[in-house]
């Protein structure tokens, strides 16, 4: 690549991006970005913001702007079927959280969309929302139910809620079941202005996402454990989630990510029609 300066790229400090993150690190791909480490809903804000070039964002925050940005193909987090780390966790059974409160962990967005949804029109529930950070402790301590997400879901659905005694709701599979789709969280998204400014740039960078995605779930086992080093979950944990988790964006999850706009359409001020442009590698 060579451009009067690296691509501002951004990178969500979760688990679930790290095998996005080591691919980089091993395909030499690092090297030519700027890249910019963050929480997913300050990402998405530099990224609104002119602040980064390329960034994944939240799914919400995209719809919310999606006049202003375009979806690198094939290149996302979401799920078909279970996610892992984006849940409801309760402590009492969730048809019985009409009128309860209901902590939203603040570096939430999709996922709060989502929760609220399948509790309204699938669990028939209309709770009292409020936000917060994202400590399961104190949440369960000020409210009955938590949606949580990254780290903090892994953390709650693997070891907090068996050793409290707390329900789970796994949002990507409630979603898979309630909807029949695969789950779109977050997209790999660059601003038009900067893609009609360094079309060849955008197309190297969605490619070294594309390779390094690729070389990291083939080399998943060695992800893990190199991560299990440092992290509190050991190495098959880790290759189960990073295995889990789905990394595509294709007919399939442009499906799921429609019908999500569509449903959440009346809570969020978003066109529940709204136009989804894609970026193919080779465009």
């Amino acid at each position: 690549m060579t451009a009067e300066r690296r691509p501002r790229v951004g990178h969500i400090q979760f688990l679930n991006c790290v095998p996005i993150y080591w691919g980089l690190m091993h395909s030499g791909a690092l090297l030519d970005l700027d890249l910019v480490k963050d929480s997913p809903e300050r990402l998405g804000e530099r990224l609104v913001a002119g602040e980064l070039d390329i960034s994944p964002i939240s799914f919400v925050e995209f719809l919310r702007h999606s006049d202003e940005l375009v979806v690198l193909a094939d290149v996302a987090v979401g799920s078909d079927g279970p996610v892992m780390s984006c849940n409801l966790v309760s402590q009492v059974p969730f048809e019985e959280l009409d009128g309860e409160r209901v902590a939203l962990g603040s570096t939430s967005r999709t996922t709060i969309q989502l929760a609220q949804l399948l509790l309204r029109d699938k669990f028939q529930v209309n709770p009292r929302y409020y936000s917060c950070p994202p400590d399961l402790s104190i949440m369960m301590q000020e409210a009955p139910a938590a949606v949580v997400i990254g780290d903090v879901a892994l953390r709650a659905a693997l070891y907090d809620a068996p050793r409290r005694g707390l329900r789970v709701l796994d949002l990507g599979a409630a979603w898979k079941d309630w909807s029949g789709l695969p789950m779109v969280f977050a997209v790999w998204a660059v601003r038009k202005d900067y893609l009609a400014a360094n079309p060849g740039l955008v197309r190297d960078v969605h490619k070294a996402f594309l390779y390094s995605r690729d070389l990291a779930i083939e080399s998943v086992d060695k992800v893990a454990a190199q991560v299990a080093r440092w992290e509190e979950f050991d190495a098959d944990v880790l290759e189960r989630y990073f295995t889990t988790l789905d990394f595509s964006f294709g007919p399939r999850q442009l499906a799921g990510a429609r019908e999500f706009a569509r449903q959440v359409g009346g809570q969020i001020e978003v066109d529940p029609d709204v136009h989804i442009e894609v970026l193919g590698p080779e465009a």
